[in-house]
């Protein structure tokens, strides 16, 4: 089926009622992430040929990702749940999957590899590495942030002032 989008309109989001493999035929799209915190963080955009919902054929779990039309776009669509066993069925359909996802698996590869700020480095790293939020042991912590121990005891000391980590024991801190 055909799918047409006004600019603005969500595309996918992670509570659809049909969860749809879409190949972009005319227009683009902007797709986002969600941040825990509600803030919003540009993923990447797509035009033609642009493929969503291919992690959908694999992992039905939802995610914080939205995609919106940046201008009226058109979408080739079919329902993965009604197509899944022939979409599998099929290696070319599958090459063309592999390559989608290898393209965005590089994509995301070099967001997370741009360096960002120290302080910015210090919460993801607490946020997704550290066991519920928790850093503990500053200069093995350091080591894995490259930084010395007296650069991560200012930026947590920043961050606490902040309200973004509270101090909860000797070298131990945790997000707020």
């Amino acid at each position: 089926m055909l799918l047409r989008y006004e600019k603005g309109e969500l595309v996918t989001s992670p509570m659809p009622e049909e969860r749809l493999f879409q190949v972009v035929v005319q227009g683009s799209l902007n797709i986002y992430f969600i941040r825990d915190d509600g803030g919003c963080y540009s993923l990447s955009t797509g035009m033609t040929d642009y493929l969503l919902g291919d992690m959908d054929l694999f992992h039905s779990s939802g995610n914080s990702i939205y995609t919106e039309a940046a201008q009226p776009l058109l979408c080739l669509a079919l329902s993965i749940d009604r197509n899944r066993e022939v979409l599998l069925a099929d290696s070319v359909f599958l090459q063309m999957i592999c390559l989608s996802l290898t393209e965005k698996m590089a994509a995301i590869t070099a967001l997370d590899a741009a360096s960002g700020s120290l302080p910015e480095r210090v919460l993801a790293y607490m946020r997704y590495k550290c066991p519920d939020g928790v850093l503990k042991g500053l200069e093995r912590e350091a080591f894995h942030l490259h930084c010395s121990a007296r650069q991560l005891q200012r930026i947590l000391n920043q961050l606490e002032q902040q309200g973004k980590v509270v101090k909860t024991g000797k070298g131990t801190y945790a997000l707020t």
